[in-house]
């Protein structure tokens, strides 16, 4: 039965979305080489529509946005025009941040409506979609390395719905379905708990996509984008590195500060894990790739990955930079942040409002394990 204050919470998240929306498209309309082009677009838009073009950046002219395919063409049209490249930016990432923010509120009263996440099942149940997640957006990375001239498989707009952070919201709404599905039938009792099957579908998402991408690479890759392959030493050698890291960490907080794993128990292990996976991935890719055999260069695309690595190359000798690398930084601080971010989820947040502690922690581990599984997947099949 709903509550009235859920009912009321509800309505305010309906009420909120519609206003927001509403101002968005009355800014358009009334100002619209501020609004859109140079907030809308420049930050949100227009990187993703260069990323889905494989394009250096995009420019918006008067007819329209031009993409452009050399940095010289974008460093030129930077001076007449608003440009967008492919990635993230401060107001970007600051941007959504708060949407992530507002419609975990709007889920966690669906969570209510639909009466499921008291449990640390839902948690569980929901990994193996961020390992899908990752295995998806590479997907598009391997759409991308197609040479020009060469017919994608996949096309814009469609191939959009893969690209981060719109990806986030496709396999949201997959998710969304696979619970409601396997709740319903669990009420009917065709299954004895929703989370198995939940579970089970994950899985099976996260196989094909991978299978896909292994017979995608080698038909269509391995030929014609150099470094195209199959590396299974990445991704053995990044869930190895970092289920022994988090498991480390993990015991030595046991032993040292128990009460910081009490509230979470085996849930704060996995979250442990899902970063150190980013973290892992992101040194070995940055500073080791070409010492494990694949032969691609890969670079920080995050403004906060890119940051701690210059940071970290500032003060760091050189001398020692070459023989640990810049990047290892970025571990130190992925493995610190989680661990504090378990700290913050004691038993009293799961007795009070655990469907709230469950949908925070399964949000933190997806912004891990997700951009993680991709950093790995892309380098395992030489993307």
């Amino acid at each position: 039965m709903n509550h009235p204050r859920e009912w009321d919470i509800g309505q305010a998240w309906l009420a909120t979305f519609g206003a927001v929306v509403a101002a968005f498209a009355v800014g358009v309309l009334l100002a619209p080489a501020l609004v859109w082009d140079r907030f809308l677009w420049h930050y949100f838009w227009g990187p993703v529509f260069a990323d889905a073009n494989n394009a250096v950046c995009a420019a918006m002219r008067e007819s329209g946005p031009e993409l452009l395919f050399s940095s010289n063409a974008c460093a030129a049209a930077e001076a007449s025009t608003v440009v967008a490249e492919p990635g993230y930016t401060v107001v970007s990432e600051i941007g959504y941040a708060v949407t992530l923010v507002f419609f975990l509120v709007g889920l966690l009263e669906l969570l209510n409506r639909l009466e499921v996440g008291e449990t640390k099942e839902l948690f569980f149940a929901l990994v193996p979609f961020m390992f899908f997640g990752g295995a998806l957006r590479v997907v598009e990375d391997a759409n991308d390395a197609v040479p020009q001239g060469a017919e994608p498989l996949i096309s814009y707009p469609l191939n959009s719905l893969i690209i981060s952070p719109v990806i986030y919201f496709t396999v949201f709404f997959v998710t969304l379905a696979v619970l409601v599905v396997a709740v319903n039938a669990e009420r009917r009792g065709v299954v004895d708990s929703y989370g198995r099957p939940v579970f089970a579908f994950g899985w099976l998402a996260l196989l094909a996509t991978v299978a896909f991408l292994y017979y995608y690479v080698d038909t269509a890759l391995a030929d014609a984008f150099a470094g195209a392959g199959f590396y299974p030493q990445m991704t053995g050698l990044t869930i190895g590195l970092a289920a022994v890291l988090a498991v480390s960490v993990y015991g030595l907080v046991d032993r040292v500060k128990p009460e910081i794993n009490a509230g979470t128990g085996l849930v704060g292990l996995v979250v442990l894990f899902g970063h150190a996976v980013d973290g892992v991935a992101n040194v070995i890719a940055a500073d080791w790739i070409g010492a494990i055999g694949v032969p691609v260069e890969y670079g920080a695309k995050h403004p906060v990955n890119r940051f701690i690595i210059e940071f970290t190359e500032s003060i760091q000798p050189a001398s020692l930079s070459a023989v640990i690398g810049t990047s290892w930084a970025f571990l130190v601080v992925k493995l610190v942040a989680a661990t504090l971010v378990v700290w913050v989820f004691d038993e009293r947040i799961f007795e009070e409002e655990p469907r709230y502690a469950i949908l925070l922690l399964i949000a933190i581990l997806a912004v891990g394990l997700g951009p993680g599984s991709r950093d790995m997947l892309r380098a395992t099949f030489g993307i």
